[in-house]
């Protein structure tokens, strides 16, 4: 018996990495998983592998940042699977490397486009599926830098902010529905972006591990696996009690 059976899921972001893996998981673990993502090339190869798995599940192109296809796509979704119950918010980019005084508007709202709105737009648009199911469960991806701060991409850590405020907000306003809201926050994780910058700093991946994990508690680097095994059980029914948490999976790093 899966921890998802009989669920109905979306994930966005799913094409790679994270989104990926949690996809993945989720269909083995019994749920119906819409996969969306931009890179619709990546996103269809994705979601085959999970239906050649044996698994189900669907595709769709989606900008989360285009509130007209948010709302499209996640109905398009609830009628093709019957419902929705879980909502997971992995759609993200990292932006510019630029501390606040240097940011452009411009960069600093094609940032919150996606990382914020994108939340937004989803959670918007899935909440009414998820009262109509009579609960459910959603799952937001911020980062570490959504807790703590350091001198680099201020843009993206900001917005990260953001999204670990509004899991808290949305906790306390769709609990009476039954919904629970909860947020992930990973530290590096070897995702195929992290994997091309480790491939060129000096020392190859072994010294980027060394250099990037100093500061945590587990000296390694985080793998899609261990985000998506967090973000199973807070969209199972295991976590019935559990909302408003904002959950780093960090290897120790907000530990110390």
């Amino acid at each position: 018996m899966g921890r998802l059976d009989g669920k109905i899921a979306l994930v966005t972001g799913a094409a790679m990495g994270m989104g990926r893996a949690t996809a993945e998981l989720f269909a083995q673990e019994g749920a119906a998983v819409a996969l969306t993502d931009l890179d619709a090339s990546a996103g269809e190869e994705a979601t085959q592998a999970i239906l050649d798995a044996g698994g189900t599940a669907g595709f769709w192109r989606l900008d989360v940042s285009q509130e007209a296809q948010v709302a499209e796509v996640v109905g398009a979704v609830a009628d093709r699977f019957g419902g929705l119950d879980i909502l997971v918010n992995c759609a993200g980019i990292i932006g510019v490397d630029k501390p606040t005084h240097e940011l452009s508007e411009a960069e600093w709202d094609a940032l919150f486009a996606v990382d914020v709105k994108g939340v937004f737009f989803a959670t918007k648009h899935a909440v009414p599926h998820l009262i109509a199911r009579g609960g459910g469960s959603i799952v937001n991806f911020s980062s570490i830098y959504g807790l703590i701060g350091n001198d680099e991409f201020t843009a993206y850590h900001v917005a990260k902010g953001a999204v670990a405020m509004q899991t808290k907000q949305d906790a306390a306003s769709y609990g009476r529905y039954n919904i629970r809201v909860n947020s992930v926050h990973p530290s590096t994780v070897l995702t195929p972006l992290v994997e091309g910058i480790a491939a060129q700093f000096d020392g190859g991946l072994p010294a980027y591990e060394a250099y990037m994990t100093a500061n945590q508690s587990l000296r390694r680097l985080g793998r899609p696996l261990d985000v998506a095994y967090g973000v199973l059980y807070l969209a199972s029914d295991e976590a019935a009690w559990v909302t408003g948490v904002n959950l780093p999976i960090d290897g120790g790093y907000t530990a110390r």
